[in-house]
């Protein structure tokens, strides 16, 4: 963050912001109902009233603090603190606070709000619930130009977010485009569609489904009987080292998945007769969790979690790390590994990744390894598959939902059906969807960086607006300075009758060098 300082033109005035405005947090009443009623007809004003309108409670009045449409009311506890919407009259909520601006243009004072929300969000206080951080807020200072200046300098920032809006509607929707076309392309490509021609110039090579099945069998046990040979190897090695340490584990016996249930079979999509559908439990030597230690900022390996697993592949930003040399040893990745997210958000959970052996790498306990057979199925097409819409539809069809979080487990993952081809066939389906998928994914990774730069242009808006830049100034309004003797005189004359709540100190500054912060 910079801090940059502008002088504000000579019209205007800068006030600290706590000295200014009115706020008064919200307070939980005394009696609440579920229903309006003659005597509880005072709606309960919390966060998702303000922001949508929906009232879930009605109160009394009794031990409440009203707030007004004229007001603003910002979140001022949990993970949107700083957020700041319009007012509307009600029983103020125990997390929000109500902000007057006595005298401005509401628009304007809306916008001055919303220009700090990112800093307010970031720099909230609370080790526990975050909070917004009064010193920060209340010490701003807030610029105030003439009234008509106000006016022109809100219809300003309204046509350029105008302007900015349409773009980010346009890019959203060209993003969403690109989305569905990917999926298309996986639809395609796992019901035999996109490689349709390539079948047709090699009708002689391709296998039956039967001879298919044939193979995958012989695979899996080919696989088992190299896993018993190194087994029995590992075994004689630990009684020639004298039985030190834990005594190797048999691998487990081929597991017989049985067929896919007719009522899940009639929601597949028709493969071509050299394909079939088969659990995925055939293609594996059985899936693994990873590890459940707790890891480390620093250490000697990294350990992939499920935040790394974006877009099919690891993301080694955010890491933790291990230096458990046995912990090392039983969960390091090896290239090509598939992980599978099975805990995690109910959009989320499912998600996977291909392992590329890019740095060494331990997986922890809310991923799955697949441990696909090569022979059987590349680790591009499980990847590919598996975030593909069928996949996803039959996630969500299986998983346990918690609270804020579903479940996968390892059972179930296996349980999944999968579209079995040639490993031929596998190779060209793969090299096709690298090539359009990769194009794909490169088209909305530059409509997110505009909408990044969307979104640093709308801040440098609306640091224009509060410096004085973004509209010229006109020597015949009324200066700020005005306004503001105008608005002490009116909070003068109120004290002569009524004890206000907020002392009003407004230590004006004309002049004054404002700091914008970004």
């Amino acid at each position: 963050m910079s801090n940059l300082y502008w002088v504000l033109p000579a019209s205007w005035e800068s006030v600290r912001l706590g000295h200014f405005v009115e706020n008064e947090k919200g307070k939980k009443p005394k009696r609440q109902t579920a229903e309006k009623t003659p005597e509880y007809n005072l709606p309960y004003v919390d966060i998702e009233a303000f922001e949508e309108g929906n009232i879930k409670s009605w109160t009394n009045g009794e031990n409440c603090r009203i707030c007004y449409e004229s007001d603003f009311l910002m979140v001022w506890d949990g993970s949107r603190s700083g957020l700041v919407g319009k007012g509307m009259y009600g029983a103020l909520g125990s997390t929000l606070v109500r902000i007057n601006f006595p005298g401005m243009n509401n628009q304007y004072a809306y916008y001055f709000l919303l220009s700090k929300y990112q800093e307010i969000n970031t720099r909230t206080k609370g080790s526990g619930t975050p909070h917004v951080d009064p010193d920060l807020l209340w010490n701003y200072e807030f610029p105030i130009p003439p009234l008509n200046e106000q006016k022109r300098i809100v219809n300003k920032i309204e046509e350029l977010f105008s302007k900015l809006d349409n773009g980010i509607t346009a890019l959203k929707t060209v993003r969403e485009q690109l989305k569905v076309y990917r999926q298309a392309l996986l639809k395609n490509a796992f019901e035999g569609k996109l490689t349709a021609k390539w079948r047709e110039k090699n009708a002689d090579r391709l296998e039956s489904s039967e001879q298919l099945l044939a193979r995958i069998q012989q695979e899996r046990e080919t696989r088992y009987q190299k896993q018993l040979d190194e087994w029995k190897a590992a075994v004689k090695a630990w009684e020639v080292n004298c039985k030190e340490g834990k005594k190797p584990g048999k691998p487990k016996p081929l597991k017989d998945f049985g067929y896919l249930q007719e009522d899940i079979l009639t929601t597949l999509p028709i493969l071509p007769d050299s394909w079939t559908w088969k659990k995925l439990g055939f293609l594996t030597t059985g899936v693994e969790y990873g590890t459940s230690a707790k890891s480390s900022e620093k250490g000697q390996t990294p350990v992939i979690r499920m935040g790394n697993l974006q877009n099919g592949g690891i993301d080694w930003s955010d890491l933790v790390y291990t230096s458990d040399s046995e912990e090392i040893k039983k969960y390091s990745l090896r290239k090509d590994d598939v992980l599978f997210n099975r805990t995690n958000s109910p959009e989320l959970v499912g998600k996977t990744a291909k392992y590329k052996g890019e740095r060494p790498a331990l997986f922890a306990g809310y991923l799955i390894r697949i441990n696909q057979i090569e022979n059987i199925a590349l680790a591009d097409y499980v990847n590919y598959f598996l975030n593909s819409h069928i996949a996803k539809q039959y996630g969500n069809s299986v998983k346990t939902d918690g609270v804020n979080q579903s479940n996968i487990n390892g059972e179930k993952l296996q349980n999944y059906p999968f579209p079995f081809c040639s490993m031929e066939e596998q190779s060209v389906i793969v090299e096709m969807l690298e090539e359009k998928i990769s194009l794909t994914n490169a088209a909305i990774r530059d409509i997110e960086l505009q909408l990044v730069k969307a979104d640093t242009l709308r801040q440098s808006i609306l640091k224009k607006a509060f410096s004085g830049q973004l509209v010229p100034q006109d020597p015949n309004d009324e200066p700020a300075g005005e306004l503001l003797a105008r608005i002490q005189a009116e909070k003068a004359a109120q004290k002569a009758t009524v004890k206000p709540k907020t002392q009003m100190d407004f230590g004006s500054k004309r002049g004054h060098k404002l700091r914008v912060t970004s």
